[in-house]
């Protein structure tokens, strides 16, 4: 059993705003209130009614940020900019609150650098490990003093599935939802069930492992969709959220808004 335990963030900021992360699948919209999420939204496609919708139920939304992997949207986002007090788009070039030591800033994931953002403010003096469950997995690392190193990426949990299944001409397509997880499987779906699952957490605890030993007081904090799923597989103390690139987003707002 993993000691899978949920951060609380106590950086309170005044004001309600709106953070959106555009990802390869989905766009992920949060109202945070006082530093606290209190509104989460998902969708694939966003437009200026789905906006609109978001508004009106929250309407003392008054500042928002986007960090988008898709292009801009011209419509929604203007929109966005001309009712809001205050507006960000993040990019490259965005004053962050914690140093990138990345060597190629521009062809960074944005959502990396906010989710670093966010483990930094929620635990300022440690070392964090930060996994990233998405379509993608990405495991980064901010030191102590608050600098970003990089980290690394691999194939997603249904990148995976979908891979043997589009490379090979009879294996099934496997998802997460009910899938078997057995040491060995005893089946050809429970072998890619439990291969794709079991490779990912041998993956990521050889990371905790060797991360450990590199460097004392070692925080780990899970996210994305899948980061439940994956931190009760793990023997180690998760801290898992589902919206940490929202509260990163949310203080870097509030940064440039100084």
């Amino acid at each position: 059993m993993s000691g899978l335990q949920r951060p609380i963030f106590i950086i309170s900021f005044v004001g309600m705003n709106l953070a959106i992360d555009i990802g390869n699948t989905l766009a992920k919209l949060a109202v945070i209130d006082d530093g606290q999420v209190v509104d989460f939204q998902k969708t694939e496609q966003i437009d200026c009614a789905f906006i609109e919708k978001i508004l009106e139920e929250n309407p003392e939304v008054d500042a928002a940020i986007i960090v988008s992997t898709r292009e801009r949207d011209a419509d929604w986002e203007q929109m966005l900019e001309k009712r809001m007090k205050r507006f960000v788009r993040f990019e490259a070039d965005t004053p962050v609150p914690i140093e990138n030591g990345y060597e190629t800033p521009q062809t960074l994931g944005l959502d990396r650098l906010a989710a670093a953002v966010a483990a930094n403010a929620l635990y300022p003096n440690s070392n964090v490990l930060i996994v990233d469950f998405g379509t993608a997995i990405t495991i980064d690392f901010v030191s102590a003093e608050g600098k970003f190193l990089g980290g690394n990426i691999s194939p997603g949990a249904a990148t995976r599935f979908k891979a043997l299944h589009h490379f090979t001409k009879r294996l099934p397509l496997c998802s997460l939802d009910a899938c078997s997880v057995l040491p060995l499987g005893n089946s050809t779906q429970t072998a890619i069930e439990s291969g794709v699952i079991n490779g990912i957490v041998y993956e990521i605890e050889g990371y905790i492992r060797d991360l450990q030993q590199q460097c004392s007081n070692l925080r780990i904090i899970f996210t994305g969709g899948e980061s439940d799923f994956f931190a009760k597989r793990l023997k180690n103390t998760i801290f898992a959220t589902y919206d940490l690139v929202a509260y990163g987003l949310n203080r870097i707002l509030e940064y440039n808004a100084k």
